[in-house]
């Protein structure tokens, strides 16, 4: 299973893609939202992440209780104002694009309706994110995946009916690219609520390329995640987790986006493949490895007995395992204390 963004294959056989997303800790500074980028590139992550929407293209200005936050980070705020302060102008969009390009550095964004596609779609995105929030929204699925462009479905709250019905979504709409991404959307989650044993089971059971939208607030996770089949990681980045925005709090900084390409790649390489050979850090260690030793001085024709050898560093003799053959067999030539005993040096006693 694998899929290509913008040219980068994903997948078990290739280094894991980190995806650092920007959301809304640009704060409202379009300024700031360029130096987010430059700080991505800076890190060695593969993609720049941004997120296409309005307040109306997610919700109603409304203050009825349905539409209060009543816990977490953003207790007491109305959907519509939080949602007014994340979005970044639409324009914004183009001007990014053409940032992350002229930094030679991927850069995609989650649609949140059918016109944050068409907009994206002029500006030749190379692939589509649904957020975990959008993940039941079966129509946009299909028409993000109409676009034929890769896609990418984080399945954070979707219980493994809703998390096919996406997947069944997306293929009907055309796409031939997908990954799924296991979430908690917890901001932050703690890490004893991702349950990295799913991805395995999530691979095997939808047969798709597989990752982690991590909420944790360090690498920990994301870099656990690797070993148990992670493609694909998706941090949130910011220039300052105190910057004040509503997403800063629970995002990476610069010098730990960097640690976690650093040490995703480290685990990825880790892996490798089912080996059971001396590998090359090894080869010069061999010798230290115990074998057989003669510790007595002996002549031609003596009987060799259980104290005049031992098994001891380093390995120049024969193996250990030898030594039942040796005990009671005959030197064949004087032996000096400390030689190493090789097969040449005794024979069955007559």
């Amino acid at each position: 299973m694998h899929m290509t963004i913008d040219g980068v294959p994903i997948g078990r056989d290739y280094p894991p893609f980190i995806i650092a997303e920007v959301s809304a800790n640009h704060n409202g500074s379009l300024d700031r939202a360029r130096d987010i980028l430059a700080a991505i590139k800076g890190s060695g992550a593969q993609a720049a992440k941004i997120q296409t929407f309005t307040a109306d293209s997610l919700t109603i200005d409304c203050n009825s209780p349905e539409f209060l936050i009543d816990d977490g980070i953003w207790k007491g705020r109305t959907l519509f104002d939080l949602y007014r302060e994340a979005a970044m102008p639409l324009e914004w969009n183009k001007l990014l694009f053409e940032e992350a390009r002229r930094l030679s550095l991927t850069i995609f964004s989650s649609p949140f309706d059918h016109a944050a596609v068409d907009l994206l779609e002029d500006l030749n995105a190379p692939a589509y994110k649904i957020a975990s929030f959008e993940a039941v929204d079966l129509p946009l699925i299909r028409y993000a995946a109409s676009t034929g462009k890769p896609l990418i479905i984080s399945t954070g709250m979707a219980s493994a009916e809703e998390i096919g019905e996406a997947i069944a979504s997306a293929r009907e709409g055309g796409c031939e690219q997908l990954a799924i991404l296991h979430c908690v959307s917890g901001y932050p989650a703690p890490a004893s609520d991702y349950h990295l044993r799913t991805l395995p089971d999530m691979s095997e059971r939808f047969g798709v390329v597989t990752g982690l939208s991590d909420h944790t607030l360090d690498n920990s996770t994301a870099i656990a995640s690797v070993a148990l089949g992670a493609s694909i990681i998706e941090k949130h980045v910011t220039l300052d987790r105190k910057g004040g925005g509503p997403d800063d709090s629970f995002s990476l900084e610069p010098p730990e986006l960097s640690r976690l390409c650093r040490d995703a790649l480290t685990a990825w390489q880790a892996l490798g493949s089912i080996n059971y050979q001396k590998k090359s850090s090894e080869a010069g260690n061999v010798q230290f490895r115990r074998s057989l030793y003669f510790v007595k001085d002996l002549k031609q024709g003596e009987l060799i007995t259980q104290d005049a050898i031992r098994s001891i560093r380093p390995g120049f003799g024969i193996s250990p395992k030898h030594q039942d053959q040796v005990v009671g067999s005959c030197v064949t030539t004087d032996i000096v204390r400390g030689t190493a005993v090789q097969f040449s040096h005794f024979q069955a006693s007559e």
